[in-house]
């Protein structure tokens, strides 16, 4: 197990910046996981703290050692890809063995590091197996397999469960959450889906073209975001944005088109008829209610276990999630209410939060 530390790091292709000067610290046991839209420069730091791409400026550091010009081999890291990388003509047994064998590691050493990973992960039945004779999910549990009989002081994850289908994807992400809590062992991970984080990570890192937007544990990123980005990225169905301005008076509140007043339980002091952006979560809005808002029905989708109602707030629209069965017609208006104590304000022009 090991602390990771990146200071100041920065990725360049000749003129184009990829990263732009990331700040980031994992502790020793920690589950960090990267997250962000495509090209937000994810992948490419994770293959920068493995050594795969180098580092045109700023600092990485492994149990506090410099490992910049470190090569992989000698990070002391293993790496799980989403591709598997699987050699097609081996056994998973000989995946497995690979690399110990390139580094001569003594074969009683070789076979207790296989029989404990193997029950680890439940393979033993698959070792003798070829990747073409196994599923999408056993392949991605043998190439687990080959980076934990290195033991490594940290674990890289890209993207890995990326090529599995929806059922398998929730099956193999409590597998590796349940893995990360026996062994304890350092891990980075990285993933565009954000539910993927939020089930998964001790701390989440938000990226956006290059820059972190803000690093927290899960619920800290969901209760209150740093900014609409943050916002609108994390959690599903995204949350509601509202253009309008805050009015004070007697009590706070957020007036948007069509003189549609939403409830707040608070706002910044001396701002009165500030231009602003009204977040709300689509499971923090209730259906009906004395002080609830028209919304016009556009689509309903019923999922069994909820119902979701895409609808209009003035001209604006919004999505609200209701734990219980309704019928609906399109243009149909029903009444909704806000919940004032998760509501959010964001500054219009700079997105970022008001407190």
């Amino acid at each position: 197990m090991a602390t990771l530390t990146i200071s100041r790091l920065f990725k360049r292709f000749g003129s184009v910046e990829v990263l732009k000067g990331i700040d980031l610290e994992a502790q020793t046991g920690e589950f960090v996981v990267l997250v962000g839209p495509s090209g937000c420069g994810k992948s490419t730091l994770l293959a920068m703290i493995a050594g795969l791409e180098s580092v045109s400026q700023g600092e990485i550091r492994i149990d506090g050692t410099l490992v910049n010009a470190v090569a992989p081999k000698d990070r002391d890291i293993a790496m799980v890809f989403q591709s598997y990388a699987l050699y097609p003509t081996m056994t998973a047994r000989q995946n497995m063995t690979f690399g110990m064998e390139s580094r001569r590691v003594p074969k009683p050493e070789m076979d207790a590091a296989i029989k404990r990973v193997s029950a680890l992960l439940q393979i033993e039945p698959l070792l003798n197996r070829k990747p073409g004779q196994l599923s999408g999910g056993q392949r991605q549990r043998v190439a687990m397999g080959r980076a934990l009989v290195r033991d490594p002081k940290l674990f890289l994850f890209d993207e890995p469960l990326s090529n599995l289908d929806a059922k398998l994807r929730v099956q193999m992400r409590a597998e590796i959450k349940e893995l990360h809590q026996r062994l304890k062992t350092t891990t980075v991970y990285v993933t565009h889906d954000q539910i993927e984080a939020m089930t998964m990570a001790d701390r989440i890192v938000v990226l956006r073209d290059g820059v972190v937007e803000q690093i927290g544990a899960p619920l800290e990123l969901y209760d209150r975001p740093a900014n609409l980005f943050v916002a609108g990225f994390i959690g599903s169905p995204a949350m509601n944005f509202l253009k309008g301005t805050i009015r004070l008076g007697d009590k706070p509140s957020f007036m948007i088109d069509g003189g549609v007043s939403l409830p707040l339980a608070s706002a910044p002091a001396g701002s009165d008829g500030r231009p602003a952006v009204y977040g709300i979560r689509p499971e923090h809005l209730t259906l009906g209610g004395p002080n609830g808002v028209p919304a016009e029905v556009s689509v309903l989708e019923p999922t069994g276990l909820e119902t979701q109602v895409f609808a209009k707030l003035g001209d604006q629209k919004i999505v609200a999630v209701f734990r219980q069965r309704m019928t609906a017609s399109p243009g149909e208006t029903l009444p909704m209410t806000p919940d004032a104590t998760s509501a959010h304000l964001f500054d219009e022009k700079t997105g970022a939060r008001l407190s």
